[in-house]
């Protein structure tokens, strides 16, 4: 029985689910080590930092504990210490645990500590991930040492104002202010020295300077609260920043830590969910979550899977459908096979690609990183021209001229800016993670908010990708339709072809005995029904027969006008009916196509199939521009073509589709149902296969980009202001240290409203 011409797709039977270890990876777009090593960063923003207790240990590698590394201006000095040490192959850095795993071989181990030493930190060997009561307890000490060095600051200040200006109180005053730069401070000091003994200049120098000159010219209550403000305000950043990082983490939360598994014996126990074995088969009631991936084996029911998808209404599952972990059984009991082990699921997939896209840079990301670096020297010279400068030509007095210089410092800090774009880019990942949509890195959020042109493939992408029943016409009037249909569904059982088994899903009825079955390859099947002999053919084979009358060639052409592929049911001199099956439009497709255009997108659609069923699916869906009977080499010409006019986007699933993938700005597969080569191409998983998920992506993108140069904007504005006011007006170092709490605080929590849905 013949049909279109197919889209060279892959085979629907295979294993739909993600499989995350293609997610990681992109072989087609080239990694560069800037990329996951930013040169200044602040407050635990860093976006490649990853969540308590999750620190992967490399075979044959060395975990350590940095008691001083707790934000990444640390972590850039410690991963450039280690750059030119032989024989390291990968750095993952946990900044909430201080912990950092290498990939090294045991022969390069002191080296890689000897390195970190000349850096100026002290590294101690761990035999595994600090757990998350030890993090906790650190922070919480850290916490209580930080208000006990708010508390002597604010005692500094009243001895200061309060007490007598005598040598004994100004000695207990000093002496206070110096106990609360201790108890705050000394890190700061100790990195800053060893910043600036590297020849770097950054956030702890720019402090360590600039507290150390305000005590040295008498203003030490000041040095004092501006030191414990300044630590202060680091925890509260890494805190707030950690929401953005961790939100997708959260997700783990969602799979059950056991699972009730059947026994041997058929009996069902609860036993942990890592212990499951695949192939075990595990029981979910109405109301828990599942805690593996797997296939439906017994039992009908609605699920929710918004967790992984995105889908906001529950989807049927019933045997031989996929189920995820962390998704809610809603409404009957189900078992299912497990297909993957708990470490494996979709759930860990989409947490882990998310954790390696984080380490991309996003081009704002290293352009604000670029800036900084030039930045921070630029700002130490002009605070010294201040303070040398203006007395000699201004004629200041030396002391206010050191002392607005010192302000300067504060308030020059480039937190608030460097942070600006990390706490951003991760707050989109999470957020388009929690939509069910997997975006493989910065550089690709960034870049979908350009596409001007989207090549869609059509079939498992704008069609369902498997051919459906979707029209019916009986030719003779004596015969019955559900005769008629049990006729045609009995012979149609008997062929595996797509076209045939799309009729008998599609016709109602019982299925009859068949006798003396034949099948003609590329023309249909016979056979006898009830000692009547049938055919079951297209319109190619029943011609030659000469069964084909004026009327019915007229209804055959309307038929396959609109792309449909007809097959007739015919006795031995007439034709007994019609049956058109065609692959049917998603629901979903016809929304996203006017979504894209409404977005100034241009669809064009890009298929193997034959000219005359694309030109019906595109009309149906409203795109004009169609390119059909393609090749994966035509496709691959056809997206270099349309890239001149502008970043190009491409939409697939199949094996064909993968260099057009590759080759475009942002490529974009079905998550679920795409093949894995698809995958490993794509820059973006669409997870639930609902082409609007696109649409979703480019709002997304667009939305991220206004709020990075936002805070990129309030970062410099407020800056801009205060050193117009630290060297022409009144600002202090509390109102330096104020603003760039402020200004830090602001465009964090300003990049976390992408979080919200």
């Amino acid at each position: 029985m013949s049909t279109h011409t197919p889209d060279h797709k892959h085979d629907h039977t295979h294993d739909h689910a993600h499989d995350p270890s293609h997610d990681d990876a992109h072989p087609h777009r080239h990694s560069h080590a800037q990329d996951a090593a930013p040169a200044h960063c602040h407050g635990g923003a860093c976006a490649n930092a990853t969540a308590p207790i999750a620190l992967p240990l490399p075979q044959d590698g060395l975990l350590l504990r940095i008691p001083a590394m707790d934000c990444p201006t640390e972590e850039a000095q410690i991963r450039r210490a280690l750059e030119s040490v032989a024989g390291v192959q990968g750095l993952r850095f946990d900044l909430p645990a201080r912990a950092l795993a290498v990939d090294a071989a045991p022969a390069s181990w002191d080296a890689v500590t000897a390195a970190i030493a000349r850096a100026g930190f002290k590294a101690e060997t761990l035999s595994a991930p600090p757990a998350a009561a030890d993090v906790s307890r650190t922070r919480q000490r850290e916490l209580a040492r930080l208000a006990a060095a708010l508390v002597v600051a604010v005692g500094a200040e009243l001895l200061h104002y309060a007490a007598p200006d005598t040598l004994p109180w100004r000695a207990g005053g000093m002496a206070v202010a110096a106990l609360a730069i201790a108890l705050s401070g000394l890190g700061v000091f100790r990195k800053g020295l060893a910043s600036l003994l590297c020849g770097q200049l950054n956030i702890n120098a720019l402090m360590a300077v600039a507290v150390t000159g305000a005590f040295a010219i008498g203003q030490w209550p000041e040095a004092a609260m501006v030191m414990a403000l300044y630590s202060l305000a680091e925890l509260i950043e890494a805190r707030s920043v950690e929401r953005a990082r961790h939100a997708i983490t959260g997700l783990l939360a969602l799979s059950p830590e056991t699972a009730e598994v059947r026994q041997p014996d058929g009996s069902w126990q609860r036993v942990t969910a890592k212990a499951v074995a695949v192939g075990s088969l595990v029981r979910v009631k109405p109301g828990e979550r599942f805690a593996l991936d797997g296939r439906v084996s017994v039992g009908q029911g609605a699920v929710d899977q918004s967790s992984v998808t995105g889908e906001s209404l529950p989807v049927d599952k019933g045997p031989g459908d996929a189920v995820f972990a962390g998704t809610i059984n809603q409404t009957s009991a189900l078992t299912f096979e497990v297909t993957r082990p708990a470490g494996d699921t979709v759930l860990a997939g989409i947490i882990h690609a998310v954790e390696a896209a984080q380490a991309q840079r996003a081009p704002t990301q290293r352009f604000v990183d670029r800036f900084a670096a030039v930045y921070t020297p630029a700002v130490f010279l002009l605070a010294l021209a201040v303070a040398i400068g203006t007395p000699l030509l201004l004629g200041w007095p030396w002391l206010t001229a050191v002392y607005k210089a010192l302000v300067l410092l504060v308030i020059a800090c480039p937190c608030a800016l460097v942070i600006s774009t990390p706490v951003t880019i991760v707050s989109g990942l999470a957020a388009a993670a929690r939509r069910g949509i997997l975006i493989k890195g910065g550089v690709h959020l960034e870049q979908a908010r350009r596409l001007r042109v989207l090549a869609l493939d059509k079939t498992g992408t704008l069609t369902e990708g498997r051919p459906t029943l979707v029209a019916q016409e009986a030719r003779v009037s004596e015969l019955a339709d559900g005769e008629l249909h049990r006729l045609a569904r009995s012979l149609a059982a008997r062929s595996d072809h797509p076209v045939a088994q799309a009729i008998a899903r599609g016709l109602p009825g019982e299925v009859l005995p068949v006798d003396d079955v034949t099948a003609e390859p590329g023309r249909g099947v016979r056979g006898r029904i009830a000692g009547q002999p049938l055919t079951l053919g297209n319109h190619r084979w029943l011609h030659e027969r000469g069964l084909c009358t004026p009327a019915l060639e007229a209804a055959l052409q309307a038929q396959e006008a609109q792309g449909r592929t007809v097959s007739l049911l015919a006795d031995e001199g007439r034709v007994l009916g019609l049956f058109a099956v065609a692959d049917t439009v998603k629901p979903s497709s016809r929304e996203a196509v006017a979504q894209l255009q409404s977005l100034g997108v241009l669809p064009v659609m890009l298929t193997g199939d034959n000219s005359t069923t694309a030109k019906a699916i595109a009309r149906e869906l409203g795109i004009d521009d169609v390119r059909a009977e393609l090749l994966p080499q035509d496709k691959l010409d056809a997206i270099t073509a349309l890239a001149a006019r502008g970043p190009v986007g491409m939409v697939g699933d199949g094996v064909n589709d993968s260099p057009s993938l590759a080759a475009a700005t942002v490529g974009f597969s079905m998550g679920a149902a795409g093949t894995d080569t698809a995958k490993e191409a794509a820059d973006v998983l669409i997870m639930n296969d609902d082409l609007r998920k696109v649409a979703d992506t480019i709002r997304l993108s667009r939305r991220t980009h206004a709020l990075l140069w936002q805070n990129i904007a309030m970062a410099l504005g407020i800056k801009a202001v205060f050193f117009v006011l630290a060297v022409f007006g009144s600002a202090t170092m509390w109102m330096a240290v104020f603003a760039d709490m402020g200004a830090s605080l602001l465009v964090v929590f300003n990049g976390l409203r992408l979080l919200r849905r």
